[in-house]
């Protein structure tokens, strides 16, 4: 686990970064919310995906154990706000940020406006065995909008190759068979979903799903966005971030 304290704080945000990605992608937006402890999971060299989960649990179990004063938040993108839902489920946040968030990736024909289908994720993963760097560039250019990439977005994101092969795989696993739809009911913290309208990797209506069964979650679109609505965007969303939360 990997920490980021600027100052005494009386909430703590824990960062779980989507695949492929180190959290490094959030640094901006943590210098933005000095106010908050913040800590993140490094699951690049996870060689299960099971091993993955456990991180994220021992993490929580972590803060948990050092009876941190105040509550926990728990933000995550994409495949960390899957992650960050599974948490939830099991009734370890006292709130969420989710980015580009679904409560399932791998959808059916008939669900594709919520997601990916989970012969196009497997072939994934034997792209990863055989080219991960084309895998990878190809994820990439599907994360931005052509107006997104016209303004140089992708130059932002920090450098491909951070994760290990196994931790590549581990992660598609996931993302095949996590399900956590059926476990909204149990997550009754506040929920503060940031989605892109233009998302081809989690698409809007995977949002739109989470904003109608969640009890407390507040839907914050991005209008002519991708997959990374924080990107470029950190002043904005620190602001939103800050003002729900007090809100709460």
């Amino acid at each position: 686990m990997n920490s980021m304290i600027h100052r005494e704080s009386s909430s703590t945000i824990l960062w779980l970064s989507g695949w492929s990605m180190p959290d490094a992608v959030f640094d901006r937006l943590r210098l933005l919310l000095p106010e908050y402890q913040h800590l993140s999971v490094d699951y690049r060299e996870a060689e299960t995906p099971e091993k993955m989960l456990l991180q994220t649990e021992t993490a929580v179990n972590y803060l948990r154990a050092r009876a941190l004063h105040g509550p926990l938040l728990i933000a995550g993108w994409s495949l960390g706000a899957l992650l960050a839902l599974r948490l939830a489920a099991k009734g370890f946040a006292d709130g969420l940020v989710l980015f580009a968030a679904t409560a399932r990736f791998t959808r059916s024909k008939e669900e594709i406006d919520r997601g990916w289908g989970d012969a196009y994720v497997r072939k994934m993963m034997a792209g990863v065995v055989q080219d991960r760097l084309a895998v990878e560039s190809k994820f990439r250019q599907l994360m931005f909008t052509e107006a997104e990439w016209e303004a140089n977005l992708g130059e932002s994101l920090p450098p491909i190759g951070s994760w290990t092969t196994p931790a590549l795989i581990a992660g598609l696993q996931i993302l095949r068979s996590e399900e956590i739809l059926s476990q909204l009911q149990n997550i009754n913290c506040p929920v503060l979903l940031v989605h892109g309208t233009e998302d081809q990797i989690c698409p809007y209506g995977a949002g739109l799903e989470l904003m109608a069964q969640l009890s407390k979650a507040k839907l914050f679109p991005i209008h002519a966005c991708g997959h990374v609505p924080f990107l470029g965007r950190e002043e904005h969303i620190a602001d939103e971030l800050r003002r729900w939360w007090h809100e709460q």
